[in-house]
């Protein structure tokens, strides 16, 4: 009877996350390729319906938890849909969207009484993980401008276009897309179902927030790097790493490799150089782990 129980609530919690999923892919699709009004109504009537379900419905506090980080990415998309982007400059258009998304994540972060740390905004390690999502900026950059082909965002390469790219797409872009995906999502996701679950559950929401890319290579794209950013959060327990690597990887997309106009073989050629790099990272680390784990052995045999 008590399994029964347990099997019957683990079933409902599941229909409750994936129907939010749903929700959110139809509110996405309506918004994008229908009507933003009507995509904008489906939305507020999801996250008032996610929160007054959570509130008459008993339920198990990480799945109550994972269903309003996920009602977040609606209440992204209903505040920015709001506001009067019409008085803007162009030019400040992105930090301002961005900046909206970070403050509603930290504000969650704030009622949820959780730390910087918990999240993976960490110290340790800073300059390893960096360059770790370096060497995989680098990969998912090259990969991406074969696939996409970019067009020219400005009419020659100026270091000064570069740098603003730079800002943008790390400090707004990189922070804001995996504070709300890994930080909050994922790792909400993964308390209640587990890591593989979380993983992929934030990849495909984090997949659907991008249909206006209107393409299913594209699309397919975006879920797969979605993964690598959540497999690094996953295995570093730190942003530092798919910050770098989602915030890097666009401004080599968008401001680099579109003025360089690299052919496809040195783009392989680089991909594989940058894959083989992070293989004999990843070999080092192991090599280093045995040999730590075998000196405290020999160390704990002699002190007996």
């Amino acid at each position: 009877m008590v399994g029964e129980k347990k099997n019957m609530a683990r079933i409902s919690n599941w229909i409750l996350i994936l129907g939010i999923l749903i929700s959110i892919l139809l509110s996405e699709y309506i918004l994008v390729y229908h009507d933003v009004t009507y995509g904008i109504i489906f939305a507020l009537f999801t996250v008032t319906g996610i929160y007054l379900l959570i509130s008459v419905k008993e339920m198990n506090a990480k799945v109550v938890d994972s269903a309003e980080s996920l009602a977040l990415v609606l209440i992204c998309i209903l505040f920015t849909s709001s506001l009067p982007w019409f008085f803007l400059n162009p030019a400040y258009l992105l930090p301002c969207v961005y900046a909206a998304i970070m403050g509603i994540c930290f504000y969650h972060v704030h009622q949820k009484k959780l730390s910087f740390e918990e999240l993976g905004f960490k110290k340790q390690r800073f300059v390893e993980y960096s360059l770790i999502g370096l060497l995989i900026a680098v990969t998912f950059g090259t990969v991406e401008s074969v696939i996409l082909k970019p067009a020219l965002t400005f009419s020659a390469f100026e270091s000064g276009n570069l740098i603003g790219n730079l800002v943008y797409m790390v400090l707004f872009v990189g922070v804001g897309e995996e504070l709300l995906f890994r930080g909050v999502i994922q790792r909400d996701l993964t308390h209640a179902f587990g890591p593989a679950a979380g993983l992929v559950l934030a990849s495909s929401v984090f997949c659907v927030m991008h249909l206006a890319w209107r393409s299913i290579s594209e699309l397919a794209l975006v879920f797969f790097m979605g993964m690598i950013f959540g497999y690094l959060y996953y295995k570093t327990r730190s942003l530092t790493a798919p910050i770098i690597a989602h915030g890097v990887g666009n401004v080599m997309l968008v401001g680099v490799f579109p003025y360089l106009r690299p052919s496809s073989y040195l783009l392989m050629v680089i991909t594989i150089i940058v894959i083989l790099l992070l293989l004999y990272y990843k070999i080092c680390r192991k090599l280093e782990e045995r040999h730590t784990l075998h000196v405290w052995r020999v160390r704990h045999a002699k002190a007996r």
